[in-house]
């Protein structure tokens, strides 16, 4: 069975960490910035993402960790090709089927 609502929900939550994770690559030069860390989840089927700061390490200076941001957006961007690729087999799976039944 073809299972749109998997990849729906993996695209919406790596569009999630897209967001945390450039509002943290943004952020990088500002004094005192305490970035977002970004969880991936799945259960039942369902990719889910959830936020909460990063520890404060004390300093006055941005915790925006570049070496680790960057990497992140690659891994993101991977996602959202591979969702989107599988969506687009499905529904060309599903044009054929049913092109054979009418």
């Amino acid at each position: 069975m073809l299972n749109f609502s998997a990849n729906v929900s993996s695209l919406m939550a790596h569009q999630g960490f897209a967001n945390a994770n450039a509002n943290n690559i943004a952020n990088a030069n500002t004094d005192g910035f305490i970035p977002t860390q970004t969880n991936l989840t799945n259960s039942s089927g369902s990719v889910n993402a959830t936020f909460q700061k990063a520890d404060n390490n004390g300093s006055p200076l941005s915790q925006t960790n570049l070496s680790k941001e960057i990497p992140d957006q690659i891994s993101i961007q991977n996602a959202h090709e591979v969702q989107a690729t599988a969506i687009k087999t499905q529904d060309q799976m599903i044009g054929s089927l049913l092109d054979i039944l009418s």
